[in-house]
């Protein structure tokens, strides 16, 4: 199986790159899957514009093409998600939007960040997750608090913080098991 872990932020100043090294250490030490790291950034994808959803018409624009293309390759998804305003980022959700039937009928798990740990982003963050036909999973990890403000401002590290590591691994265990779950099911039973 093929896993996405995709980056939701593509600001210069970004803390995403902690949580994301963070998440690549523990990644590293297992086999249940193949996880991919999917940076924004590498997909500069204008404000959609298209005649309408890639589910009804094709897109034209050919770096949200190539986001489609690359999308499609995964049977589950991590979204890394900082919070800004009460939400998730506006590019990140451009790029749920720039594809459809690429997200259906597959998880999605959630890593956020903020004071709040990117809880109401992630709260959103589900419910579009179930209007694009993908299956939001329960557990999310909620980098919050002295966490986050330890580690964007004092420097501490995210993989010194044990009490992370039962969310984490909660997660990915849950993560996997719909993952395989939903690729059995698509595979017997086509979308058509």
């Amino acid at each position: 199986m093929k896993i996405a872990v995709i980056i939701g932020s593509t600001r210069a100043a970004r803390f995403a790159d902690k949580p994301a090294a963070w998440l690549r250490g523990i990644l590293t030490g297992r086999t249940d899957a193949e996880y991919e790291f999917v940076d924004l950034r590498d997909y500069p994808m204008p404000f959609f514009d298209e005649v309408a959803s890639n589910a009804w018409a094709p897109t034209q624009n050919e770096v949200a093409v190539r986001w489609q293309q690359k999308i499609a390759e995964f049977d589950g998804y991590i979204f890394l998600t900082p919070e800004y305003n009460h939400a998730p980022t506006g590019v990140l959700k451009n790029a749920l939007d720039y594809s459809y039937p690429e997200w259906n009928r597959k998880p999605a798990a959630f890593v956020g960040y903020g004071s709040v740990g990117a809880a109401r982003a992630i709260e959103q963050l589900r419910q579009i997750a179930v209007e694009l036909q993908m299956a939001p999973i329960r557990t999310s990890v909620h980098i919050q608090g002295a966490d986050f403000f330890g580690a964007w401002q004092a420097g501490a590290a995210l993989e010194e913080m044990a009490h992370l590591q039962p969310g984490v691994q909660n997660m990915l265990s849950e993560l996997h098991w719909w993952a395989a779950a939903l690729k059995t099911a698509r595979e017997a039973a086509p979308q058509g």
